[in-house]
């Protein structure tokens, strides 16, 4: 058995998941809902939009965010750049990639071309979710280092076996869709800072429903080809991919998102900036100090992470949301990060290059980081002589430490803000995993 035969095994095996999982699943599903509608009004969701209309007609049923309905992969493209278009929505470890972003938009599309309820949205998530996982487990974190950016790769990959078993297509269906979608994965981190960017998220949730669909009309390539030679392993693992162990992944184990879990966003913009924010946040419950004492702020990050914030002095919002510089510094200057902090004429506005100037980015070398996942440090230098001096492993949304129903709530609300009483619409998707229809949506993608 190779591994698309294991993951396929695997997914097709399932016959239920824990409520645990299934709730945690339901908030990843609500959160990038919540995304998806605050990305609307973004350039690359216009543009992406724009680029669709031809397709956009009353007789296809997937929706599509600001009104109209779609070819399923149509809808999928759209919806999946409009949820990652401001990138607030959420982080996935084992995959490097936004993975709701990808499977939400996916699913949901295919959900509305073949009438699922809700409950069976929550559980393809599932599936998708985990085949994420066990993919990425097989080149991670190289694949990443290297430069690849996993929501359109493993994303991609995974998402495709969510949307084949949605579509109800047996274990060698979710294998050939498996294996299609490889031949899908692509998307450089280059792109970072520009509105490409968020597209991948749309291509990935594309092709994972045109991986799913050619798979059910017979298409088919190698089911050994994440280790064959020339395979994703090897043209996509970086200089140490992991490789895959196909007894674990056919072994019993807690669903990845009860394990590791899925990460939503605290703050509207790349999450190599979060640790550090948040350890800013850490260090002003802890100290008294205002933007005005600080002298200088040094940040301390992984590889990857500095090579991810290119953009020491933004030129735009895109750019700001990949500058740790301007999210330190607006940090220090407002207390927080907010979703107008992002918009073209508040980036004009804040970004100051002689107050950027006093932030510094380092990263660890790779010496350093060969031993393991290291912590996010920032030290503050005050006028008064004081060093202070914070570190973090995680962001706030981690398993470990959870939003609070009131930060989950206040987040929906924040990003529907548009939406006619929003917080009843929250309310109403707290039974998402068993609603049978999924036509209540319509009152946040049909505007």
């Amino acid at each position: 058995m190779n591994v698309i035969e294991a993951i396929a095994a695997w997914s097709r095996a399932q016959d239920g998941f824990s409520r645990p999982a299934r709730e945690l699943a339901r908030r990843a599903i609500v959160d990038t809902l919540a995304c998806l509608y605050a990305g609307r009004g973004d350039f690359s969701t216009l543009a992406v939009r724009t680029a669709g209309e031809p397709y956009l007609r009353r007789d296809y049923r997937a929706r599509v965010i600001g009104g109209g309905r779609a070819p399923a992969a149509i809808a999928a493209l759209i919806n999946g750049t409009s949820a990652h278009a401001i990138d607030y929505d959420d982080n996935f470890g084992p995959g490097m990639s936004h993975a709701s972003a990808v499977l939400v938009p996916a699913l949901l599309a295919a959900a509305d071309e073949l009438n699922a309820g809700g409950g069976q949205l929550v559980d393809a998530y599932l599936i998708g979710l985990q085949a994420q996982a066990f993919i990425g487990a097989g080149v991670g974190p190289s694949h990443y280092t290297a430069g690849w950016h996993g929501t359109s790769t493993v994303g991609c990959i995974g998402t495709a076996a969510g949307v084949a078993w949605l579509m109800g297509l047996d274990q060698a269906g979710i294998a050939r869709a498996l294996s299609n979608a490889v031949s899908f994965a692509s998307g450089t981190k280059g792109q970072f800072g520009t509105p490409i960017k968020p597209l991948h998220a749309g291509w990935a949730a594309r092709n994972a429903i045109e991986a799913a669909v050619l798979a059910q009309r017979g298409m088919r390539g190698r089911i050994d080809i994440l280790e064959a030679p020339q395979g994703f392993g090897e043209m996509f693992g970086g200089a140490a991919p992991s490789g895959w162990d196909i007894p674990a992944i056919l072994g019993t184990r807690p669903h990845v998102i009860e394990s590791v879990g899925v990460m939503p966003k605290r703050h509207p913009c790349c999450g190599s900036t979060h640790m550090i924010i948040d350890a800013l946040s850490d260090l002003r419950d802890t100290h008294d100090f205002t933007d005005a004492d600080v002298v200088s702020a040094d940040t301390l990050v992984g590889i990857a992470n500095q090579r991810n914030l290119a953009y020491a002095v933004p030129e735009n919002e895109m750019q700001a949301r990949f500058s740790m510089h301007y999210c330190v510094d607006t940090w220090l200057r407002n207390g927080a990060l907010s979703v107008l902090d992002f918009t073209p004429a508040r980036v004009a506005q804040q970004t100051d290059p002689a107050r950027l100037a006093r932030i510094t980015l380092r990263a660890y070398r790779a010496e350093q980081e060969a031993g393991g996942k290291l912590p996010h440090r920032v030290t503050l230098t005050l006028r008064d002589g004081r060093r202070l001096e914070a570190e973090r492993r995680l962001a706030k949304g981690s398993n470990t430490e959870p939003f609070s129903e009131a930060e989950r709530r206040q987040k929906f609300i924040d990003c529907c803000a548009g939406l006619e009483l929003p917080d009843r619409l929250f309310d109403r998707l707290k039974s998402l995993g068993d609603a049978g229809d999924l036509g209540y949506l319509d009152a946040l993608l049909v505007e």
